[in-house]
């Protein structure tokens, strides 16, 4: 597909072919896909659980009791299921973590170059953490940049994707011990394959959009 054939093609899948998984290739794909999503100083202030398990989707689908049970079947009827997590906050040492990570990736050519990034990060996050004292926000504003990149990406690869922040983010804390970490949860996104009966799917529910002239200004 190319890519207007991709975004016709993606939606929010509501039901999933339970008989259909993703192949082992196409997962070490998708797993790339949220490694090498991009971040504001290559920060990376993130973790993912990844479950193809009946077992470990059970522990993310308590995150879908109660008020979110609507969510449920889409956990345990799907391939595959990601947790979204965002660092609750970050210091000197995960900056320099950072830039140790980049220096042996060989992105630096010298020291001077290598301080330079570091002092950016610290700069930037610096802005946020004690001037705009949002840096927990700003920090989930990255995550969702990779899942947006996440989204687009998996339905490259035809897979079908269902973004879901309609979980209970305390009870998965304490299921996989996530503050404890560092991290907190934020949104799971089930992966696998469309099921003829999806209400929702475009041949069936043709998508909406607001019109061009409402969203763009051309200049």
């Amino acid at each position: 597909m190319n890519l207007q054939e991709t975004l016709d093609w993606r939606y929010t899948t509501k039901e999933y072919n339970t008989s259909k998984k993703i192949s082992d290739a196409d997962m070490t794909k998708v797993k790339n896909l949220l490694r090498k999503s991009p971040s504001s100083v290559n920060l990376q202030p993130w973790h993912f659980i990844v479950t193809e398990t009946a077992e470990g989707k059970a522990r993310i689908a308590k995150g879908t009791q109660g008020f979110f049970s609507f969510n449920e079947p889409k956990v345990t009827n799907a391939s595959a299921v990601v947790l979204f997590c965002s660092k609750i906050d970050a210091n000197d040492a995960y900056y320099q973590h950072i830039a140790d990570t980049q220096d042996k990736d060989g992105r630096f050519p010298n020291e001077d170059i290598k301080n330079g990034f570091l002092g950016a990060v610290k700069a930037f996050t610096g802005i946020h953490k004690y001037d705009l004292k949002d840096l927990q926000h700003w920090m989930e504003k990255q995550v969702y940049l990779n899942i947006g990149n996440f989204l687009l990406g998996v339905a490259s690869l035809g897979i079908d994707a269902t973004p879901m922040e309609g979980i209970d983010v305390k009870a998965l804390d304490e299921e996989f011990g996530l503050r404890e970490k560092g991290f907190t949860s934020l949104v799971a996104v089930s992966l696998g394959y469309r099921a003829e009966s999806d209400f929702n799917s475009p041949d069936k529910t043709p998508k909406s959009r607001l019109a061009e002239s409402e969203i763009f200004t051309i200049i």
